[in-house]
């Protein structure tokens, strides 16, 4: 997809705040971890059309909203992915900005998941 510039230059001033995450790392947190989450943050027609085995739904333009009522715990390990890790940067910023310390945007998203053969559900 080719993005506009605007919207690149809010995720590249994002960036620098954000911890991001290769695929292979991402594996490792959530098999260390069962209380890490993994968030899709796309938007619901994506989520419906397939999604990663056991990630949980939150989409982009409702995450400030309704982030603190899904995860309450600031302190939960989250890993976010969008369609391909713009989107997700994003999120991750904003859900710092609000409280949470330790999450994540998984770098290549969910084409990336889906190149390197994760489960999927549909």
């Amino acid at each position: 997809m080719q993005h506009s510039p605007g919207f690149l230059k809010l995720v590249d001033e994002a960036r620098p705040r954000v911890h991001e995450i290769a695929l292979a790392d991402a594996r490792v947190k959530l098999a260390q971890n069962p209380r890490c989450i993994l968030l899709d943050v796309r938007e619901d027609h994506e989520w419906l059309n397939g999604h990663a085995d056991g990630a949980r739904h939150l989409g982009k333009g409702i995450l400030e909203r309704d982030l603190e009522q899904l995860i309450p715990n600031p302190d939960t390990e989250i890993i976010m992915y969008c369609g391909g890790g713009f989107r997700s940067v994003l999120t991750c910023d904003a859900a710092q900005k609000i409280g949470y310390r330790r999450v994540y945007s998984l770098i290549g998203g969910y084409r990336g998941l889906v190149s390197a053969g994760w489960p999927m559900v549909k």
